[in-house]
């Protein structure tokens, strides 16, 4: 598909849907979506907010396990397992997203769970099991969502307890030992009250695969539990949840991608041999095999998490008109994750994260209906502290040698806290019949303080490779940001089913201390970071045509991007030094594009689904990096020109039970994984099919899945150290998996 095939299609797409008559008549009416884009229930053709809708049927039909995987689903959205599962994934909402891996940092991309925020990108990680639906929200939610909002939000809305006593039990196996047991069971308490509880239990192992015989078989075991409770009274509801998970195993193993058909003298390979294996390292290095989900790496690398914590809300009903609702969480996470970042046996970089995480927040929140029109207004106060405990222990197996003058290893203990107080109103003002105008504006006052303490142990003497532990360096610091966000949007209705909307909205982004792996003490006085800024123009639609069978969604956007928060992996100044790597703030940044959502029913039995986003401009204007290297007119990173996602569903009975089967596609355009857009890092555009059968009676259910089909090779994150080891990290994508889960429902 050519750029101008794609946008023409998405604006013919909106100018046609909202002129065209319903003309089939005795097409079953189309369900009405409903979301909490706005912090209250609506339908989600009242809103003025591109929103993609996932539903807990979807994510069960395709076997999804995770947040990362929402992006399959999503048009103009990446999520990527960034540098393994295990660390803070890479969140890409229409060009804005962070894919720095350090456990300081938070994304622009807000994620909230039954209500509450998640916090810094550690606990971005979520497991996504007995789920009711999720929403994202694109474009900037600066006013209801807060900073670090930027690029838009994430609501995961977990199945809340209901009337009756049911449950289900599901149970799953599939390719490299994949196995999963879930469940849930709902009782009724009273005619006022329910409890709920699920659990989740997976594990399995990676589709890559290693080929160095001493490294443990990589792969996970993850548990999870929540308990839920529901009481609805006269005037007053109270939701409490208490959530518990164990993650336990080895981390998937990395792959290397040599750069050097000659190391000896330099000699390169182009990026296209490079991307097919057929290269080594600065050391002569290379799996020596030509099946891409292959490596060869010394892995015994454990992954070990534990995180709990609650989520309580109080709604009360002042009077008919005025509710009043207090939302308190608390999550701590403690979480060690061990790499080897040279991608070989030899023990050259490897390293952990180690991190514990503690957040409260606290919002109060009070809904006012005024005729047609709805005030909402609140206070958020928010409190995180991170606790780091990393290394990275680089030339191990260099010293005691001529080559180990250079190795050594860095401890780093970072104490960092964050602090959020805000203040935010936002009026839906009914004009017209036709017209409503929705104004709101937030003030938020955030502080990090931190405290970065580093040793180094290094090589004084080669006799003694043991080395010498010493101060490497310290620094304490604060950055203090205020300031305003908000929004303007009116949305015209040409009937109850057809709006079109146009919406000027801002986010911020709070600075803070990108603590993580720094290799100067000059590094670590200049890790500080500043604020950034989002101005965004939206136009958009969102029709329901009951007649024709079809909904369909579709937003035009142009982002005008301050200071913009960019992760730089940069080569030393001196050939053989680690890279450095900072998060640093570019002048300003510019992006526009495009994207549609449709959903067309064919007829009872056949369901037809389509995203398609476009993005042709998404660039940061001059910088000089640290280095005084200037970069100019650079695409920003995980940003693809061209991605679509499309699925068929077709629905029958056989033999008294619903059988659904359901093919499916998610394409992506080729793009980069850093801003120096060096081309051995850059993915290929590639698309991933998947498929699935549901065959289910009254009690019984069986689901028969499968993801990337045809066997698709492409890659998380490709992390450059072409300067450092002649290489760059592979983090390797899923190949294909096949799964057969049964449920049975009592």
């Amino acid at each position: 598909m050519t750029k101008s095939l794609a946008l023409n299609f998405i604006l013919s797409s909106i100018v046609v849907g909202i002129y065209s008559e319903d003309c089939r008549a005795g097409q079953e009416p189309i369900e009405i979506i409903e979301v909490h884009a706005q912090k209250r229930a609506q339908s989600i053709n009242e809103v003025s907010i591109a929103v993609s809708h996932v539903t807990g049927v979807q994510l069960e039909k395709r076997g999804i396990k995770d947040a990362t995987e929402l992006g399959h689903f999503v048009a103009n959205m990446k999520i990527s397992q960034n540098a393994a599962e295990g660390t803070p994934p890479a969140v890409n909402i229409r060009g804005v997203g962070l894919i720095d891996y350090n456990t300081a940092n938070t994304s622009p991309v807000a994620m909230y769970l039954d209500g509450a925020s998640v916090g810094s990108a550690n606990n971005q990680l979520v497991d996504l099991f007995d789920i009711e639906q999720v929403e994202v929200l694109k474009g900037p939610q600066g006013t209801l969502f807060g900073r670090n909002s930027t690029g838009g939000a994430i609501l995961i809305r977990s199945a809340r307890p209901d009337a009756g006593s049911y449950g289900y039990v599901t149970g799953g196996i599939g390719t490299d030992n994949w196995q999963k047991l879930q469940g849930a069971y709902n009782h009724e308490l009273s005619p006022e009250s329910a409890f709920r509880a699920a659990f989740s239990h997976t594990k399995y192992e990676y589709t890559s695969y290693n080929l160095f015989e001493p490294s443990p078989e990589a792969g996970l075991e993850q548990n999870n539990a929540r308990l839920s409770y529901l009481g609805e009274w006269d005037s007053v509801s109270l939701y409490f949840k208490a959530h518990y998970s164990h993650w336990n195993g080895i981390v998937q193993p990395v792959g290397n991608i040599g750069i050097y058909s000659d190391p000896v003298n330099l000699v390169t390979c182009s990026a296209a041999v490079a991307s097919q294996g057929g290269c080594v390292d600065q050391f002569g290095f290379n799996d020596g095999s030509g099946d891409f989900w292959a490596v060869s790496v010394n892995n015994d690398s454990p992954h070990h998490s534990i995180g709990k914590g609650w989520t309580a809300e109080v709604n009360w009903d002042i009077d008919d008109n005025s509710t009043l609702v207090w939302l308190n969480a608390f999550n701590r996470l403690d979480r060690s994750h061990a790499f080897n970042c040279d991608g070989s046996p030899a023990k050259l970089c490897e390293g952990s994260l180690g991190l514990k995480a503690e957040l409260l927040n606290n919002e109060l929140r009070y809904h006012k209906k005024i005729g047609k029109d709805h005030l909402t207004a609140g206070i958020f106060l928010f409190e995180e502290r991170l606790y780091q405990d990393n290394y990275n222990d680089l030339g191990r197996d260099l010293r005691g040698t001529p080559f180990g003058a250079a190795s050594a290893m860095f401890f780093y203990d970072n104490d960092i806290k964050t602090k959020v107080a805000a203040l935010f109103t936002q009026y839906e003002w009914q004009w017209l019949p036709s017209t409503r105008i929705t104004a709101g504006v937030r003030y938020s006052d955030e502080s990090v303080e931190y405290d970065s303490v580093s040793m180094i142990n290094s090589v004084v003497d080669q006799t003694k490779p043991e080395g010498l532990l010493m101060p490497f360096y310290h620094v304490i610091g604060e950055s203090d940001d205020n300031g305003l966000s908000g929004k303007v949007a009116i949305n015209y209705d040409f009937s109850a089913d057809r709006m079109v909307y146009y919406s000027f909205s801002n986010g911020n982004k709070s600075g803070g201390y990108n603590g993580g792996y720094l290799s100067s003490p000059e590094q670590a006085k200049n890790a500080d970071y500043g604020p950034e800024s989002l101005n965004a123009h939206e136009v958009g639609t969102k029709l329901t045509l009951s007649g024709m069978g079809v909904k369909l969604s579709g937003a035009l956007f142009y982002y005008d991007y301050q200071d913009q928060q960019v992760f730089m992996n940069q080569p030393a100044s001196e050939p053989g030094l680690p890279p450095i790597q900072l998060l640093e703030n570019v002048a300003s940044s510019t992006i526009y594009g495009a994207e549609a959502d449709i959903e067309y029913k064919i007829n009872t039995a056949i369901m037809l689904n389509i995203g398609i986003g476009f993005i042709p401009h998404a660039e940061f204007e001059n910088y000089t990096d640290p280095l005084g290297i200037t970069l100019s007119n650079k695409r920003l990173p995980f940003t693809s020109e061209i991605n679509a996602n499309a699925q068929l569903s077709y629905e029958y009975m056989l033999d008294e039970a619903d059988v659904v089967t359901t093919i499916g596609v998610d394409y992506q355009s080729e793009y980069y994984f850093d801003q120096n857009q060096n081309p051995y890092a850059m993915q290929t555009g590639y698309a991933l099919w998947h498929f699935n059968t549901q065959y289910r009676t009254q009690n019984w259910q069986a689901n028969i899945w499968a993801k990337n089909v045809f066997d698709r090779e492409y890659s998380h994150l490709k992390f450059d150290l072409s300067q450092f080891l002649g290489m760059l990290e592979d983090f390797k994508g899923e190949g294909r998996r096949v799964g057969l889960d049964f449920t049975y429902r009592f």
